[in-house]
């Protein structure tokens, strides 16, 4: 369900700093939870019967949530803003726009606390604006141990292109970094080349996230790691052209698409210039070592068709 796009006529509603982390919803949890935590290098820092907050190795809270739900979905993303009246001032001229406030400024009741504000974009998906979330202690890898960091990206599968980034860098005061062709746009917030990435699709989901590991040697530990225990890469090692980011692809046991990253290509404002990238093989993967995505894990990728939160609350209403 998607709702009229917010044109936004003054300057962004808001300038987040970083993406912290994202929610995804999954029929088992526990399935989804110990591949997390056993195989992909995350650590539980809270849990419940059928949810759990795992952190990476930087120092927030939680990089990712994983909740019950009967079908795939998006739970939430989470942007950090700067000062709680930023999320204040976000929250008032969201309110002006017509944009849905789930969670008026405030409190937040979650495992990560801190102040924020959630609302709904035009294709139905949980964002949160939120400062003062629990930090951790970032955790010692030894140097060599294949732990992801922090999260790096998450695309999302769009029924309209034009139209979410209109909202994301109109309303949310992000920026892109480039365009393959008319059919996937990076989005930015801070330095890194893309936080969100949306593509075309013929309906609204997660195709997938991405991870970061501290450098391309951990990026292929890490895939060693997880194919010394039966897990091979669905698509890759290679090299993206837009974002100039490394990538191995996997599914975990839900069927979402998770990915391993490092390099991600850093931005100075003053100087770069958005591009449109030609979808060519030799610019999918730059050293020519994945080949080209497998059916299976662009059927993955094309996700399962998600109504948004409005609808999932309206259905347990």
């Amino acid at each position: 369900m998607t709702q009229n796009l917010v044109i936004n006529p003054g300057p962004p509603v808001a300038s987040p700093r970083s993406l912290r982390s994202v929610a995804l919803l999954v029929p088992d949890p526990k399935a989804s939870i110990d591949f997390y935590t056993e195989s992909w290098g995350l650590s539980a820092v809270d849990r419940g019967d059928d949810v759990a907050w795992l952190r990476g190795t930087g120092e927030e809270h939680h990089i990712l949530q994983i909740g019950h739900h009967e079908q795939n979905a998006l739970g939430r993303i989470v942007l950090a803003l700067g000062t709680r009246r930023e999320v204040d001032d976000a929250a008032r001229a969201l309110e002006s726009l017509g944009v849905p406030i789930v969670h008026e400024p405030g409190p937040l009741d979650d495992a990560a606390g801190g102040y924020g504000v959630q609302f709904v974009d035009p294709e139905g998906r949980l964002i949160e604006l939120s400062v003062e979330r629990f930090a951790v202690t970032a955790r010692d890898t030894n140097g060599r141990e294949a732990i992801p960091r922090k999260v790096a990206h998450v695309v999302l599968n769009t029924v309209d292109i034009d139209a979410a980034c209109a909202f994301y860098t109109e309303v949310l005061g992000m920026r892109i970094s480039d365009w393959s062709e008319h059919q996937m746009a990076f989005l930015r917030c801070n330095s890194d080349h893309h936080v969100i990435a949306f593509n075309q699709a013929p309906w609204t989901s997660v195709n997938h996230v991405a991870y970061e590991m501290p450098t391309v040697d951990h990026f292929m530990r890490g895939i060693g790691k997880l194919k010394q225990t039966g897990i091979a890469p669905e698509w890759g090692p290679g090299r993206h052209g837009p974002g100039d980011n490394t990538f191995s692809y996997f599914t975990d046991p839900a069927g979402l698409v998770c990915e391993y990253t490092s390099e991600v290509a850093q931005v100075e404002e003053d100087t770069w210039l958005c591009r449109v990238w030609q979808r060519t093989p030799e610019l999918s993967d730059q050293w020519g070592t994945a080949g080209p995505p497998t059916e299976k894990i662009r059927t993955h990728m094309a996700g399962t068709p998600d109504a948004g939160h409005l609808a999932r609350l309206s259905a347990t209403a």
